[in-house]
């Protein structure tokens, strides 16, 4: 299969230009919302209609600079080194999902803390709704051309084209110049977007469709999701600048999401003990 080639920008607007990248991210917050408003009309919901838009917006304003802190600080602390503005340029890609979550649990907690709420429960409610912006983010990165698998001998692999990808033939996969196509690759991106956004969300919105022990929703999205992508990095490739980490294999997206698969197991066993926590 050949990777369908996309232009990132969809419409330019004057000086301004409408990215695919960036309506992915718009159309994952405004799930969230619609999600949330759904979850907000239980009995047992501690987020109110009325406090909706404001956790919405604290959560954003998490995943995007918790993202890129996160991206800047996990995977290229050296580039930002060299050109410290790139921290701001979002639109080229590199959002970090682990930057993201720690942004998104700073956000939580001062949200909790303002609206004199426990902090657990507040994660409890918002942990169904991540996975929408996982989908719709992986989908970006498919748009973007960015976080390939490796060679697969696999009959859905897809073939880049080098001219418009040479970072991915050169630096990543060692290609000479005069290469046109790359071997097969996973589709990493799109296999992502079906675990960490389809499959996530299946499993989280049923296990949540009743009132759950403080902390077990929480639980298990951190259990899954770490469990997940640990599992989809044997066939992604690493970041070219920081390569494996250790052992050979292991890379820095499996050892960010070790801690959230212990955490995850932590507060599922408190859950199942029947204790909570506020």
């Amino acid at each position: 299969m050949l990777y369908p080639e996309f232009d990132p920008v969809i419409v330019h607007i004057g000086p301004l230009a409408l990215r695919w990248y960036g309506l992915m991210y718009l159309l994952g917050f405004g799930g969230a919302w619609w999600l949330g408003r759904w979850r907000a009309a239980r009995e047992d919901s501690p987020v109110s209609q009325q406090q909706l838009d404001d956790l919405i917006f604290y959560g954003a304003l998490g995943v995007i600079l918790g993202g890129r802190v996160g991206y800047i600080l996990f995977y290229d602390f050296s580039g930002w080194l060299h050109d410290p503005l790139v921290l701001a340029r979002i639109w080229e890609g590199g959002m970090s999902f682990h930057g993201g979550l720690l942004g998104v649990l700073v956000a939580m907690l001062l949200f909790a803390r303002r609206q004199h709420l426990a902090f657990l429960r507040v994660t409890d409610f918002i942990a169904p709704l991540v996975p929408v912006g996982l989908l719709t983010g992986r989908i970006g990165n498919f748009i973007n051309g960015e976080l390939w698998g490796a060679p697969t001998s696999l009959p859905w692999g897809m073939r880049v084209p080098c001219a418009a990808h040479p970072d991915l033939c050169l630096n990543k996969l060692g290609l000479t110049p005069a290469t046109e196509l790359t071997p097969p690759l996973h589709p990493n991106q799109l296999y992502e977007a079906w675990l960490e956004g389809l499959v996530l969300f299946g499993l989280l919105w049923t296990y949540s469709a009743r009132p759950r022990v403080t902390g077990a929703v929480s639980g298990l999205f951190l259990l899954a999701y770490g469990s997940f992508r640990f599992l989809i990095e044997f066939v992604r490739m690493p970041d070219s600048q920081l390569g494996y980490l250790a052992f050979g294999w292991l890379t820095m997206g499996q050892l960010l999401s070790l801690p959230m698969v212990l955490l995850g197991l932590f507060l599922l066993g408190r859950a199942r003990e029947g204790r909570t926590t506020s």
